[in-house]
């Protein structure tokens, strides 16, 4: 069953950041994390929450109600994880129940896309990723 955003409100925000701090450890740098806020009214109200449980290493993107939803252009629902490579292309979508922290399937998937060249000759030198984390009500269709 889906997880409702707001019961796992203060564990998901504490586990990325421990997850983040863990990959920098072990030498992932250059990582970009973004969390999107569903447009809702509800997820509107409870942004300032969500800003002030996560890190400065982590940004928190709120959807503005007259622009085109994140979800439905990049395909995603609530929780899901987008992981692109350096380049910009997107290496995993991982969905419920891959997506939970709890789980190793993050970890591993951003350690694929940030070690493994996939695009063939590569011009970077830094290593870097983009996770983007889906976040908010359900979608439904």
């Amino acid at each position: 069953l889906p997880v409702d955003l707001w019961s796992s409100f203060f564990t998901f925000p504490s586990r990325l950041e421990d997850l983040r701090v863990k990959l920098e450890n072990e030498g992932l740098v250059n990582i970009s994390y973004v969390v999107v806020n569903h447009q809702s009214p509800h997820s509107q109200k409870k942004f300032h929450l969500l800003q002030e449980s996560v890190s400065d290493h982590i940004t928190v993107y709120q959807q503005d109600d007259h622009q085109a939803d994140v979800w439905t252009t990049l395909n995603g629902n609530k929780d899901d994880f987008l992981i692109y490579d350096r380049c910009g292309r997107l290496v995993y979508h991982l969905g419920l129940p891959y997506s939970f922290l709890s789980f190793r399937y993050v970890e591993e998937a951003i350690k694929i896309a940030y070690c493994e060249n996939k695009c063939g000759n590569c011009s970077y030198t830094v290593f870097s990723c983009f996770i983007l984390y889906i976040l908010g009500k359900k979608k439904t269709t």
